[in-house]
């Protein structure tokens, strides 16, 4: 062995620079690592609010959108089929929507903000499928009730604002996703009222 003095000064350099230089190659690798856990432009983008123009829809049509994956109604509903909502609820398994499917502010009768416009997830509470609007035939799943949707899955009705029929397969009432007006003439869907 060598009887040559030990160069701490130099020791010490070296024992920092290698820390240094294994640090920053920790960082490089970890950085591309945790980003990799962020959602992708593509996944953001799905779980995006959606603006809807709803100013050409006229009364007792049916605009659908997507929003999340899944489809959106958003129904103009006519003066005759929002007197007609408060006669059922003798016939509905849900009438006040005692569940919670909907926001608080969505929680009346109409089960909406604005009375004339209902928005709903266009999806069965039962197994999933999509009802059918049906604006003039609806009579024929339920006697003097003019509008409603029909799923023919498994046969579960619900009125104009989404309330299920008793005696169906369905256990629950349409979901009503949050949603806002910012203005009359365009809605936002997957906002809550107030926060737009």
């Amino acid at each position: 062995m060598s009887n040559a003095p030990v160069d701490t000064g130099r020791r010490r350099f070296l024992t920092v620079a290698t820390a240094v230089v294994g640090g920053a190659g920790a960082a490089a690798v970890a950085v591309p690592f945790i980003k990799s856990w962020n959602p992708s432009a593509k996944a953001k983008a799905a779980g995006a609010p959606v603006e809807v123009n709803i100013s050409k829809l006229e009364p007792g049509q049916m605009l659908r959108v997507e929003w999340r994956g899944k489809p959106v109604w958003i129904v103009r509903r006519t003066d005759k089929v929002l007197a007609n909502l408060d006669t059922l609820a003798d016939q509905l398994r849900d009438p006040a929507s005692d569940e919670p499917q909907q926001p608080e502010y969505a929680k009346n009768t109409y089960r909406s903000i604005k009375d004339e416009y209902f928005i709903a997830v266009g999806l069965c509470t039962h197994l999933g499928c999509s009802p059918t609007y049906l604006p003039k035939s609806f009579e024929q799943q339920v006697e003097g009730v003019e509008s409603g949707f029909f799923c023919p899955c498994h046969g579960s009705k619900f009125d104009m604002a989404g309330r299920v029929f008793a005696g169906v397969p369905a256990p629950l009432n349409l979901v009503i996703p949050p949603h806002t007006y910012v203005d009359d003439a365009t809605v936002l869907i997957g906002v809550d009222e107030g926060a737009a």
